[in-house]
């Protein structure tokens, strides 16, 4: 494993710099502060701009209009973006074009790859996580269409073959403002395949719901949805692969919010005085950031492990899934302790919603538990170890 970034990584996080170097912190206001004051709708015309940059197809190859870059150089733009909560579905849009560009034909390729590296088809992943065993509850189910069954032996083309979506899924990021959703779903055969769901297509019905960071969320409800087989993957492993690079993504999120916090929190105890020293020249104080420096350098080596793993496919003691779990893990807990030490250190001025410092803290509980909270991951890598072990 080398942590040494190519010229072409280098470059990617050196036009997101720039990018993202006068983005103001957002101002969503929490619900729970501000009752219905929620915003519409993302950043677009951040998103134009990440377009422009090119920086909305890092994981799309170049025949396609993107960079063609790895999952390390995604994860070092999603840092860059965290640290200014930038407002965008660049995760989720970017990982659901992988696996597109990695499991879809051709056709299904051609028609939804070019428009998403420039920006003008945004896409997300109706992903939840949960508390229980699994990180991430699946509650959709695919079956190929009866009719289509019956009418195999007929000379009708294969664009007649359909699958029906039934289910709900919660806490589907994006969802209102997307063109297409990505919902994985249980076939009775116990594969998982993605569908691609039009956002108006018929059957499909959103209710609003809202994270803890103040962001719409969607709870959506499929009765009988119909989506062309073109339009679904059915390959082996493609829901486990986007899975881990939404995970790892989000464990990107959460190192650049981290750090973003660290450093802000360093400035303010650099200028507030206490018995005329600044308050970061007490022990206390400097104690309690060095552990949280401590804990963005471990939420940091293990992010590049496991977005590493993904990237090259390197076998490992563990399936990928068990680098991608330990990142997460110390994603959630390094995120929440960062986050409760700057409230700690600023005092009253941190619970101030007219500093963004409340603004980092609701991101980060709502990264904390994206995808499954640390509890979860540690009960997924047990299992994971035990089968090693019993294998």
């Amino acid at each position: 494993m080398d942590f040494t970034f190519t010229e072409e990584q280098q470059a990617v996080v050196e036009a997101a710099k720039a990018l993202f170097a006068d983005v103001v912190p957002d101002g969503v206001p929490s619900p729970a502060l501000t009752p219905g004051a929620v915003a519409d709708d993302f950043d677009r015309a951040l998103w134009s701009r990440l377009a422009d940059a090119d920086l909305l197809g890092v994981l799309i190859d170049a025949e396609h209009g993107g960079v063609g870059l790895d999952p390390i150089a995604l994860c070092l733009v999603l840092r860059e973006s965290a640290k200014v909560l930038a407002r965008v579905p660049l995760l989720e849009s970017s990982a659901a074009a992988a696996a597109v560009q990695a499991h879809g034909g051709a056709e299904l390729q051609r028609k939804i790859l070019p428009a998403a590296a420039r920006g003008e088809l945004v896409l997300t992943v109706a992903a939840h996580g949960r508390t229980g065993h699994d990180p991430v509850e699946l509650a959709v189910t695919a079956q190929r269409d009866s009719d289509s069954d019956s009418d195999s032996d007929s000379d009708s083309d294969s664009d007649s073959d359909s699958w029906i979506l039934d289910g709900l899924q919660t806490g589907v990021a994006w969802a209102q403002n997307a063109d297409l959703v990505v919902v994985p779903a249980h076939t009775p055969e116990g594969r998982t395949v993605l569908a691609l769901v039009p956002r108006e297509q018929q059957g499909l019905t959103l209710a609003e719901q809202f994270s803890t960071s103040g962001e719409r969320l969607a709870e959506l409800s499929l009765q009988a949805v119909r989506i062309p087989a073109a339009d679904v993957i059915e390959a082996d492993g493609a829901w486990d692969r986007l899975r881990d690079l939404l995970t790892t993504g989000t464990c990107a999120l959460a190192l650049g919010l981290g750090e973003g916090v660290l450093r802000m929190t360093s400035e303010y105890t650099s200028k507030r005085e206490q018995f005329g020293h600044p308050v970061a020249t007490f022990q206390a104080v400097a104690v309690q950031a060095a552990d949280r420096y401590i804990d963005l350098r471990a939420m940091e080596v293990t992010l590049w492990q496991a977005a590493w793993r993904i990237s090259t496919g390197a076998d490992g003691a563990l399936p990928t899934a068990g680098d991608v779990a330990v990142a997460k893990i110390w994603a959630s807990d390094g995120v929440r302790r960062v986050v409760q030490t700057a409230q700690h250190l600023h005092g009253g001025f941190g619970a101030d919603t007219d500093y963004p410092l409340h603004r980092y803290h609701a991101w980060a509980k709502q990264l904390e538990l994206s995808l499954g909270p640390a509890a979860a991951h540690e009960e997924a890598l047990g299992d994971l170890l035990a089968a090693h072990a019993l294998g």
